[in-house]
């Protein structure tokens, strides 16, 4: 990597291309591949459910879910979409959330400024 792609912000950076991440081997096959896309849909499927239930019971089940997503993300366009669509939403949230952490500060340190006796 050079120095100037690691000063780049990461909304700059290139995604990587959207598709199938299966093995050359299993994409030259067309009923390898069709079979692999069914074995990811219900890994994927089984992770999601799993996630769901903890969300009544206790657990991690967004995470898991999310989980289950990025496995479905390694076969399915449509799951790559929704993981970077929630990837560019959690950055605007944390990066809203500093903001607003930073204001508070900003003005906690005015109103102490303000008490001190000159």
């Amino acid at each position: 990597m050079t120095a100037e792609s690691d000063a780049m912000p990461s909304e700059v950076r290139e995604e990587k291309p959207l598709g199938s991440r299966a093995p050359r081997f299993v994409q030259a096959s067309r009923p390898l591949h069709l079979s692999w896309r069914v074995v990811i849909f219900i890994v994927g499927l089984a992770i999601v459910a799993g996630g769901v239930i903890m969300l009544l019971l206790p657990g991690p089940g967004w995470l898991v879910i999310f989980g289950g997503m990025a496995v479905w993300a390694t076969e399915f366009v449509w799951a790559q979409h929704v993981l970077r669509w929630t990837k560019r939403k959690y950055r605007e949230g944390t990066r809203w959330l500093k903001d607003r952490r930073a204001a508070r500060k900003e003005r906690k340190a005015a109103r102490q400024a303000a008490r001190q006796p000159s």
